[in-house]
Formats: C-alpha cells, structure tokens, sequence
C-alpha cells in the first residue's frame, strides 16, 4: 500500500462508495471484447488504425459512462445509441456466459465495511440493465443496500462528482462529503471521488489503470485490491469539519 496521506484515529467514514468492473467485479477484459463487437456493428474495421484509435480512447476512458464514451466516438446520437445497444448485448452475454468473477477478497471486503457500521454503494459506468446482469451473475442482489449507474444521477457518470454525491443524497449516511471514501480502478473514479470532496479516494491495482495514472488523478491511497480497504479505514481519522 502507497500512502499519500496520513492518518489517524478511528471511524471517520461514513459512506463507502466502490466501483464495480475491475474494482470488486473481475471481468477480464470484457470491456474490450464487447467494444470490439459495437465497433464491429459500426463498420469499424478490426485492425484499422480507425480501430486502434478508438480502443485506445476506450481503455484512456475507463470508468466513464459508456454512452458518453460512444458519443465522443461516433458523433452524433444515433450512432452512439446504435454502439451503445451493441456494447450492452455483448457484454451481458459474456456476463451470462459466466466470464465475470468477484476480485478475491471483495465480498468479505464489504461485509466488514458494513460490519464496522459503514453504508457501502456498488457504483458503475454501465447501464442499469448491464448493472443488474452482474449483480444477478455474482449473486450480489442484496450484498448492498443501493447500486447506481449514471442514468440514477441524472445522466452524467465518471468523472463528474455525481454518483458519489447520490449516493449520499439517497442513503443519508453522513453529514459531510469529508466522511465519504471512494474505490476504484480508473483514474475518472479518482477524479469522481476528489469532486465529490471524499476525503479518502483509493485506486485500486486490479484493473484497467496503474499506480501513477491513479496518483496523478488524485488518489489519496493506492491499494493492491479492495479487499484492503476496510483496515485502511480503521486509520482514518473523524473527518467532520469542525
């Protein structure tokens, strides 16, 4: 674990908000598959320099709602829902097909969370269609007390504060944005959570983005997974303004 910051004490945070696809959901590059297939849909040819430019967005962009990622890729509205439609049914057949797994360490991960009294919120740049495919998929239906998608916060996902903020809209776990902590593996979770105001902000080694990616869009910690995350809240001191 890299610490950026210090802390101390015990049982600041509140309000737990962990991303789902490479953060707590191992899918071993369905993200990428599945583009593959919307491209295909769109007449991008496998192979083209077309192709490789437009995968290199996708994986600089990860953690971003996916319709915005097609938008800024194929223009105008109708093409991005055309890719967008193709994206979602791919990957929910993967997800189907049993290619997704939980990151070892996950779940018990977040039943420690909510043990030690801390309200835990799965969110992700998917729809809420797709959303509820990996939960079903995984067995997590009831593993946590709310899921959002970017459509739940109005539209915009990642990097905006939006989701983050939601969550602490909807559930009402704390009084201060300061006792929010963000988990991800992108570095739009980074930039999510440290708009938001979290005042811990973790990117996570076990997807798409590395160590300096992470620190650079303002992680606070770096962890191997998530499953370090609730003994690194332990030391989090109260952070409540005075």
């Amino acid at each position: 674990m890299t610490e950026q910051h210090p802390t101390t004490g015990r049982n600041g945070i509140q309000l737990v908000v962990l991303d789902m696809a490479g953060t707590t959901v191992a899918d071993g590059g369905l993200v990428e598959r599945a583009f593959d297939t919307a491209a295909r849909h769109l007449g991008v040819e496998p192979g083209s320099p077309d192709h490789a430019g437009k995968l290199a967005y996708v994986r600089a962009t990860m953690g971003e709602s996916k319709i915005s990622v097609f938008r800024h890729l194929f223009g105008d509205e109708g093409a991005a829902r055309r890719a967008n439609a193709a994206f979602e049914q791919a990957y929910g057949e993967l997800v189907d097909g049993g290619l997704i797994a939980p990151v070892p360490g996950a779940a018990e991960a977040i039943e420690e969370l909510r043990a030690a009294g801390r309200t835990v919120v799965l969110s992700t740049g998917f729809s809420r269609v797709t959303q509820d495919a990996i939960l079903a998929a995984l067995g997590w239906q009831d593993l946590v007390p709310l899921t959002l998608c970017p459509a739940d916060a109005g539209g915009r996902g990642r990097p905006y504060p939006d989701m983050v903020l939601a969550a602490l809209l909807r559930t009402g776990a704390t009084d201060a944005v300061q006792r929010i902590a963000v988990a991800g593996d992108t570095s739009y979770d980074m930039l999510s959570g440290r708009r938001a105001g979290a005042s811990v902000v973790a990117g996570v080694l076990t997807g798409a983005h590395d160590a300096e990616q992470l620190t650079a869009a303002g992680a606070t910690h770096v962890l191997g997974s998530v499953a370090e995350l609730p003994a690194l809240l332990e030391g989090v001191s109260d952070a409540r303004p005075a």
